[in-house]
């Protein structure tokens, strides 16, 4: 039998190409060789997004959009909706029960997150419990492996720890404990040379239109110090070559325009049109296949999908009611 793998994605915004490298194309490529749970976080959204959570539905489905049309199969891996699932909370209300408060206080990015996301009340008790669900998340479905960067590694810790106090306390191992799957996280800086963010709009998005894409291009940083396109420009840790490098299949194109720049023989427009090509050419596929996505289908696919999910939670939740002398029928 196959191991497991669960990952999943909060539906705040649109999925961009840093999305794309640092999550998807590794999710493309586990689906072949693991069970893969892939997860609509929408409860974890709603944990920030309170106060104003009318996007999240529509959120929810146009992300699925992207993961299809980037190469997720629905007949391969499970693609559901995390709140279509009632055992999440259930197993996230036991697991919170012998969880101490000190482990979620420690948490650095619970304190980070405290720090620096200003315009929203987050000292709340949902807040400090996410990674709770999350160990509840990870549990349902047995998941032997969570793909994870190397800063998520202590929420996945804990998610271990929560997981060895229910198994001594109640004498019975009915839950894997997950190991981390450490994935080469690609960060795509912004295309202001800022950390990229929703919330700066410093992205270019996966459904963009090749006129989207095109004027992004052109308003992207560069060499600060280049006044005019005789002036020898700097190539390394500038965004325009960053993405060429990434996503211009054309090496010999790239090695020469980072030549010509050097040396002040290029300017930025023919530098950021072949950019503008390389990247239309690269979304073009992605786009086709997501044009042909209808709201219906998603819907489809995330109903199949939660009650496969369904299937296997209600199991899990059984052997944790029979530790906690809850069966009653």
């Amino acid at each position: 039998m196959k191991k497991s793998v669960l990952s999943g994605m909060r539906p705040t915004g649109r999925l961009h190409l840093g999305h794309l490298l640092g999550a998807l194309e590794n999710w493309v490529e586990l689906q072949e060789k693991y069970d893969c749970f892939f997860m609509v976080a929408d409860w974890h959204a709603l944990m920030s997004e309170y106060e104003k959570p009318s996007d999240i539905r529509q959120n929810s489905l146009e992300i699925v959009k992207d993961w299809i049309a980037c190469g997720i199969d629905p007949d391969k891996s499970v693609v559901f909706v995390q709140s279509m699932v009632s055992e999440h909370l259930e197993l996230a209300m036991v697991f919170s029960i012998l969880t101490p408060l000190g482990w979620l206080e420690r948490c650095t990015t619970y304190k980070e997150q405290m720090r620096e996301i200003k315009g929203r009340m987050l000292a709340t008790y949902g807040f400090l419990g996410y990674p709770v669900l999350q160990a509840a998340d990870i549990a349902l479905y047995g998941a032997h492996y969570v793909p994870v960067g190397v800063d998520q590694l202590p929420h996945l810790e804990l998610a271990r720890e929560i997981i060895r106090k229910f198994h001594k306390l109640y004498k019975k191992n009915i839950f894997e404990e997950p190991d981390p799957m450490l994935t080469k996280v690609s960060k795509l800086v912004g295309l202001d040379n800022r950390k990229m963010s929703k919330s700066y709009g410093n992205f270019i998005a996966l459904s963009d239109s090749p006129y989207d894409v095109k004027r992004k291009v052109y308003s992207m940083y560069t060499d600060p110090k280049r006044v005019s396109a005789d002036v020898p420009g700097t190539v390394d840790g500038n965004p325009v070559f960053i993405y060429h490098d990434l996503f211009n299949p054309n090496k010999k194109e790239v090695e020469s325009l980072k030549e010509r720049y050097r040396t002040g023989k290029v300017g930025d427009v023919e530098v950021k049109k072949k950019l503008t090509t390389a990247l239309n050419d690269f979304l073009d596929p992605i786009r086709q296949k997501r044009d042909g996505l209808t709201d219906e289908y998603i819907h489809g696919v995330l109903v199949k999908g939660a009650d496969k999910a369904c299937a296997i939670a209600k199991e899990t939740m059984s052997k944790v009611k029979e530790c906690l002398h809850q069966i009653y029928r």
